[in-house]
């Protein structure tokens, strides 16, 4: 019986030195105030700053090419404890650094001689790439380190600028972190037709992969102001970017792929001219591929429903069903409009499948999709596309008149 007891005594003691271990912390761990956060990054073609010249003037500098300037946003424990100090408003909260190369790792590494706080990248929400840059160089390049890198976020959201993308890691308004905002606007979906689905870093790896043209949103910036304006068009084949849909043409990319949240639809009164506004509620659209013989053609049927939100015409009854057809009569007439106009520019200027025409096709009539994909943009660009499209006013507000 003793000798029992003196088992579980000992094996008691052994785990409960055992559980101590855990305890102890993370033995490999480095302290917060010792590291610069890495919020956000953007790609541009090559152009030294002053300070890099002067430093090169005075080091030497280091061999390399001037392909890329790679500006890092950093949340840095100076930058957090100065905007504690002195209150805030009067101080950035981010600090952007630049540095440039041929090498994305190389000019990481470069602001170790910058910096006594290393740069950590498990916090990247974005990354913008400028239109120089991205005419110039596949996104595979682009990107590549960024992916083989067990630190980078896969999810970091991806973005286009149309510009210097380094000026859209910029802001004029106090306490902002560029980075975040740009993030934190994608969430806006609901609300509006011209942003896109968010591209993080890994599905932009699998848009590269499946070698099909896709698009990423455009981002415009003006003295320190940000606004996302229509898409990049990436072309599969190249992985470059060949162009931009507009605003309106990416309302039209929307109602083709139905994957909307909500927007409006702005029309006028075929008899007064006044404007009349209809709210989406909800959206949805079909993709039919239709194969006869070697010909491809497709029918997009799109469905919404929504609500009359803004009437112009002082003589119009909402309450009216007569009124009401009006009304959806004319919203439908302009979503085909935005619809043509986008197919057009697909299929006549750029001659890409941004729509996901091919992957219905691919998913329907596979064995044709295998005879057509490894020159599915040039033969989309040739087929046919009808549409419809049918608008339902579920309602109309508290205005109006049962006279």
């Amino acid at each position: 019986m003793k000798q029992t007891f003196n088992h579980v005594q000992f094996l008691l003691v052994f785990l409960s030195v055992f559980l101590l271990v855990p305890l102890t912390g993370c033995w490999s761990s480095h302290e917060i105030e010792e590291r610069s956060l890495g919020v956000g990054v953007a790609l541009d073609k090559g152009k030294e700053s002053m300070i890099e010249k002067e430093f090169d003037e005075q080091g030497g500098g280091y061999a390399r090419k001037n392909l890329i300037t790679s500006t890092y946003q950093l949340i840095t424990p100076q930058v957090a404890s100065s905007t504690t100090k002195q209150g805030g408003p009067q101080q950035k909260s981010y600090v952007n650094v630049s540095e440039t190369g041929d090498s994305a790792f190389q000019m990481l590494r470069e602001l170790s001689l910058r910096s006594d706080t290393p740069l950590t990248s498990p916090h990247m929400k974005v990354m913008v790439i400028g239109e120089a840059l991205a005419r110039s160089y596949s996104l595979e390049q682009l990107v590549d380190q960024s992916l083989r890198d067990n630190d980078f976020r896969p999810s970091c959201l991806m973005f286009i600028s149309k510009g210097r993308a380094s000026d859209t890691l910029e802001s004029k308004t106090a306490g902002e972190i560029p980075a975040f905002r740009l993030a934190g606007m994608v969430e806006n979906a609901y609300r509006t037709t011209r942003i896109l689905p968010p591209t993080s870093l890994i599905k932009l790896e699998s848009n590269i992969e499946s070698g099909t043209s896709f698009l990423l949103q455009n981002v415009v910036s003006a003295n320190g102001e940000i606004k996302f304006a229509g898409a990049a068009i990436i072309k599969g084949k190249t992985n470059k970017m060949i162009g931009f849909l507009n605003e309106e043409e990416l309302d039209g990319l929307t109602w083709i792929t139905g994957k909307g949240k909500g927007g409006l639809v702005k029309s006028f009164d075929e008899k007064t001219g006044q404007l009349i506004v209809y709210e989406i509620e909800s959206m949805k659209s079909h993709i039919e591929p239709h194969v006869k013989g070697n010909s491809i053609s497709f029918n997009v049927h799109i469905e919404s429903e929504g609500r009359l939100s803004e009437n112009w015409v002082v003589s119009g009854n909402p309450l009216k069903n007569q009124f009401l057809q009006k009304v959806q009569k004319n919203s439908e007439k302009k979503v085909e409009h935005l619809v043509k106009n986008t197919i057009e520019k697909m299929q006549k200027e750029y001659k890409v499948d941004v729509a996901g025409f091919g992957n219905q096709l691919r998913i329907k009539r596979p064995r044709v999709w295998m005879r057509v994909k490894a020159n599915w943009d040039q033969t989309f660009s040739e087929v046919p596309i009808n549409y419809d499209v049918k608008l339902m006013i579920k309602d109309y507000g508290a205005s109006g008149s049962t006279k």
